[in-house]
């Protein structure tokens, strides 16, 4: 999830989708491939409770999403897109940084946020996840952990950028950290 300058993922009411500070933020390839699987055709999900398990199937839990082969048996998964705005097909060749579609809050969501993952297969629900690391990010601030596992809201102020963002290279950011990922 992004938090805006203030230290909030929401502006105004939390049950409006455009009120938080994540939503149609542009989703990047984060690495070169072949997109091997798409959805572009669920409608956004509410925000502030998960949809009736009863109308989650296989094909719709994720939203709209992207998989992308990186080669070596590896593949990045991307989902809760916004309805018609993924930009690749099946087939496409993508490049670092390419966008590949608009974060929104379609599937099995309760509030709008990128899921991204690194698999083995193609199938993000057919295995865990495997451990990777970021070439290079700003480590811009925390969240207090105890404070968010505690709510059962999401607005309010949620942590304070740092002055100046501590430059971090091949590890991955933990638990509630506020990062930046902006170019080098």
């Amino acid at each position: 999830m992004r938090v805006n300058t203030r230290g909030e993922l929401a502006q105004g009411d939390p049950a409006d989708v455009n009120h938080y500070v994540d939503y149609g933020a542009k989703v990047y390839a984060v690495a070169d491939g072949t997109v091997v699987d798409v959805s572009d055709d669920l409608p956004d999900q509410p925000p502030g409770k998960l949809p009736d398990p009863t109308t989650i199937t296989l094909r719709t839990v994720d939203g709209n999403h992207v998989t992308i082969d990186m080669g070596h048996g590896l593949y990045v998964f991307y989902a809760h897109l916004r309805k018609g705005t993924v930009r690749v097909h099946r087939g496409d060749r993508v490049k670092v940084g390419e966008v590949v579609g608009e974060l929104v809050n379609s599937g099995n969501t309760s509030a709008p946020h990128l899921h991204i993952h690194v698999m083995g297969s193609p199938s993000a629900l057919a295995l865990d996840g495997l451990p990777y690391v970021i070439d290079h990010f700003g480590l811009a601030g925390q969240i207090d952990v105890q404070a968010f596992d505690k709510s059962d809201v999401l607005t309010g102020q949620w942590g304070k950028r740092w002055a100046k963002p501590v430059v971090e290279n091949d590890r991955f950011p933990l638990n509630l950290n506020i990062v930046d990922f902006a170019p080098k």
